[in-house]
């Protein structure tokens, strides 16, 4: 006899929720600015003994990943309030920048966000004021929870080609820009500085948008050589420290949620 349980809906639990399998994440719907719908998505649609039909799209690519998140002085509760700083500070600062937050696709990876922007936001934005304001972003979260929940950010910025299906993205581009965040160059350059950002650009990304940008401060942006599985690549790193501006005292007021 059939499981009548089988066939009722989800029931919702206390505070809005519903079960797991009734829950549906935002920033992954079809047709996202920069990622086109899926087309011949299903189990026929890939034929594994030859070629694949690629469905590509050209994205900048941001890779954000929390410095030592697992540390073992922060609980879970500690952990949940970091990414929903983590995530708060982002979507303020991609509005700041002017950058639609709402229009971009991402992932999340647990310590960190991929985040992919259509070819059609201005790559300037990126490099000219998203960095500063999601420093300053930063150092408001830390200015207002106790150590356990204040965090440091390494960022990478790319662009290029990205490839997706009905499981998600993929592409040399995003799998360059998650190796440039891993970089112990990166890494070093956090630890051993007063910082609440370290970004490192790839060479392309500098040479094509952050060089010729005149508010962009190139100039304070480093070389690197990062090694990999396919030789070394270049790459550029530069710190953000946090913000001696200090906000207006009813904005700050505001921001004072312990759960923020």
């Amino acid at each position: 006899m059939p499981d009548p349980d089988a066939t009722r809906p989800p029931v919702p639990r206390p505070g809005g929720r519903t079960h797991a399998q009734a829950r549906v994440r935002t920033g992954w719907a079809p047709g996202a600015i920069g990622i086109a719908p899926l087309r011949g998505a299903g189990p026929g649609s890939v034929d594994w003994r030859g070629s694949v039909e690629l469905d590509t799209a050209h994205c900048t690519v941001v890779v954000v990943d929390v410095e030592g998140f697992g540390r073992r002085s922060r609980t879970n509760p500690n952990r949940l309030r970091v990414r929903r700083g983590m995530y708060r500070s982002l979507e303020r600062a991609f509005a700041a920048a002017g950058i639609p937050w709402g229009g971009c696709r991402y992932s999340d990876l647990g310590d960190g966000v991929l985040v992919l922007a259509s070819a059609e936001v201005t790559k300037t934005l990126f490099a000219d004021l998203l960095l500063g304001a999601l420093a300053d972003e930063l150092a408001t979260h830390n200015g207002v929870h106790p150590p356990q929940e204040r965090f440091r950010l390494r960022l990478a910025l790319h662009a290029g080609e990205v490839s997706y299906d009905e499981y998600g993205v993929t592409g040399s581009s995003i799998l360059h820009a998650q190796h440039l965040v891993d970089a112990p160059q990166l890494k070093r350059a956090l630890a051993d500085a007063a910082a609440v950002l370290a970004v490192i650009a790839s060479d392309w990304f500098f040479d094509e948008v952050i060089r010729h940008s005149e508010n962009s401060g190139a100039r304070a942006y480093r070389s690197v050589a990062v090694s990999g599985g396919e030789g070394a690549a270049g790459a550029w790193i530069r710190l953000f420290a946090a913000p001696t501006i200090t906000r207006p005292r009813g904005l700050l007021r505001a921001r004072r949620d312990p759960f923020a």
